[in-house]
């Protein structure tokens, strides 16, 4: 075989026939995911929502709505984790092209078309597109609501912590250990006299001192893999049923799960409530939602435990070992923890806590580590919270196209076909096996009886 060489470049021609443009036949999740974003009429409802933002004559047409919030989805789907990444794979992807409806000359929205859509539009927006998104899953029998379990995963901001500050002072955080080297007697203090003195100093950083200049919101929190950083915290509340994501929110990193749980509970019944203004929907969806609520020991506290149960809702929140505790004048707290006790150790509570801790978990992994959210690359919790609730509402459409048709993301599609080759390729291979066995074992069985001499039958006549 002989080497092929590769050929020089040369410019490209001025004009280009049509019949030369290359086409992309698409990608089967993606035409899949437009026929059920076609048939809820999703492009008419964001224009009606988005219509308000936008000036009527004046000014050159924007990008469509339903480019914006696509665009935002495909982020999920694909694992991109900013807006750039998203611009640049939409300019670079036939199939994505396709599936935003441009053709091979036409330019794609860049990342800069992006970011001033999502600054035009308010948060509440973006609220009415999950909403939608939600009335969507009610539709098909994915949500039922009785039930959720509510647990939070910290985001890395997009900050660093050399670039804290000091609240009070402003002061950066080597400049406030060399006022504090100077103040204990070292008059021009090195590198290694700050870093010696900060090693023996307790409680190094707090929130209640140490700000971001550029993201205030960004909290000083520990990760989970013992990291000091930056973050966010992010709270999911699922329908432990359906696995549908009802509710998301964000605080700071360092935001207790016993602060956040009552807003995030809050949310999701604000969102199934209005869902429920649907005579369709209501019939599907269980007449008193967020009735039930399963958490890990994180959340438990007494004030919690009392504020559901004047809430209306049973807990199923597993309770941290604090050893003999005296109830005396806490009879109501008394009461709640030790209902909550009895629920969490009957074999309801026990299938509940293991349906969270598979399903909550699933949900984090689905939107932050396969979906590309993990790290931040936006400030401001509301712009954060913007791009979120559109990201965890691709997520729930995964959820109705893994119902539907099998696979959630198109990389799944592409997985599950060479899942069916393999296995194909494995039966051929095994029926091949199995005819072979077959043929040799009646080719020697044929040979042996054809090896005996013939002894003709005696009591025949």
């Amino acid at each position: 075989m002989s080497m092929k060489k590769g050929k020089q470049r040369k410019p490209s021609d001025l004009f280009v026939p049509t019949h030369r443009l290359p086409k992309s036949p698409g990608h089967p999740f993606y035409e899949k995911l437009n026929e059920v974003l076609g048939k809820e009429d999703f492009d008419e409802f964001v224009e009606g929502l988005c219509e308000a933002f936008y000036a009527e004559r004046q000014g050159r047409p924007s990008i469509p709505p339903g480019v914006y919030f696509r665009m935002l989805m495909i982020g999920y789907f694909e694992g991109l984790d900013s807006e750039r990444s998203i611009a640049w794979r939409v300019a670079d992807s036939l199939t994505l092209r396709e599936f935003l409806g441009y053709d091979l000359d036409e330019k794609t929205p860049d990342h800069s078309s992006l970011s001033r859509i999502r600054q035009r539009l308010p948060l509440e927006v973006h609220e009415k597109v999950f909403d939608w998104v939600l009335g969507v899953l009610a539709k098909a029998g994915l949500i039922h609501g009785k039930t959720v379990g509510a647990d939070a995963t910290t985001l890395e901001a997009n900050a660093a912590m050399r670039s804290i500050v000091r609240r009070d002072t402003e002061e950066s955080y080597p400049g406030y250990l060399e006022r504090l080297a100077k103040e204990s007697g070292i008059e021009n203090p090195t590198r290694e006299d700050r870093a010696k003195l900060d090693r023996k100093r307790p409680n190094k950083v707090s929130n209640k001192d140490w700000e971001h200049p550029h993201d205030p919101d960004a909290g000083i929190t520990k990760m989970k893999d013992g990291r000091t950083h930056l973050a966010h915290k992010a709270e999911h509340a699922v329908d432990l049923k359906t696995n549908a994501i009802v509710a998301v929110t964000l605080s700071p990193g360092e935001e207790g799960d016993t602060d956040s749980l009552c807003w995030t509970l809050l949310e999701a019944q604000t969102n199934l409530e209005r869902l429920a203004e649907d005579e369709d929907v209501a019939r599907k969806i269980h007449p008193k939602p967020v009735s039930e609520v399963v958490a890990d020991k994180g959340y438990h506290s007494n004030d919690v435990l009392v504020n559901l149960i004047l809430s209306n809702i049973r807990s199923y929140i597993s309770e941290p070992d604090r050893g003999r505790r005296k109830w005396k004048g806490k009879q109501e707290e008394q009461v709640a923890v030790y209902a909550n006790r009895r629920r969490i150790k009957g074999a309801r509570g026990q299938g509940l806590r293991k349906d969270r801790a598979e399903q909550v978990e699933r949900s984090f992994n689905h939107a932050y580590d396969t979906g590309g959210m993990r790290r931040l690359h936006l400030r401001d919790r509301g712009n954060i919270l913007k791009r979120l609730v559109i990201h965890i509402g691709a997520c729930n459409l995964g959820l109705l196209m893994r119902t539907f048709f099998g696979v959630g993301t198109p990389k799944a599609m592409h997985d599950l076909g060479s899942a069916l080759i393999c296995m194909f390729v494995k039966t051929k291979h095994l029926l091949i096996h199995l005819f072979t066995s077959f043929t040799k074992r009646s080719r020697t069985n044929f040979e042996n009886v054809a090896q005996q001499p013939f002894k003709p039958d005696e009591n025949r006549q």
